[in-house]
């Protein structure tokens, strides 16, 4: 790698720590071919990102963007996984984890502030936008759809009443 694909590169990681909502760091060593295609294969689908990176440049890069907060987590052979969603990329990263004992968290970022593993699985746990953006919206569509369906059982009732009247009706004629 020349001088200029290293500039290249760490300006490339200052994007992805000043732009994501969270980079998860972990340590890969041992993975086969396959499973690091399954892990970027999950991560692709979910929005989310994983990069195998030099550890040299990427504490250049948190020298500069992150005030080399985190650095201590690139020491060994050393990918990030990195969304714009906070919570996507620790996500897919933490059930990844769980299926191989090869890929395993060492911590990540969060903003400026770096995370111990723990924090990156607490991390997952929490929903995603999409899944509080959906809570949210049935918790304002609630009251509305009650209202509606208040409003509609009368008309039911009576649409029930006439029903049995009907069958009532046809009964005692076929008699």
């Amino acid at each position: 790698m020349d001088r200029a694909e290293k500039k290249e590169m760490v300006e490339s990681l200052n994007d992805i720590f000043t732009t994501s909502g969270s980079v998860v760091v972990a340590r890969y060593k041992g993975m086969t071919v396959a499973q690091m295609t399954e892990l970027r294969r999950r991560m692709g689908g979910a929005g989310a990102q994983f990069k195998v990176i030099k550890n040299r440049l990427a504490k250049i890069a948190l020298a500069n963007t992150a005030d080399g907060a985190g650095a201590d987590l690139f020491l060994e052979p050393t990918g990030i996984a990195f969304a714009k969603d906070p919570v996507t990329a620790a996500k897919v990263a933490a059930d990844f984890a769980k299926t191989t004992d090869k890929f395993v968290i060492v911590g990540g970022l969060l903003g400026k502030q770096a995370l111990d593993a723990d924090s990156v699985k607490a991390l997952a746990a929490i929903p995603s936008m999409e899944e509080l953006r959906a809570k949210l919206l049935s918790v304002f569509l609630a009251p509305g759809s009650s209202l509606v369906r208040q409003l509609n059982a009368p008309a039911q009732n009576l649409v029930g009443v006439l029903t049995a009247y009907k069958e009532k009706q046809e009964k005692q004629e076929a008699a």
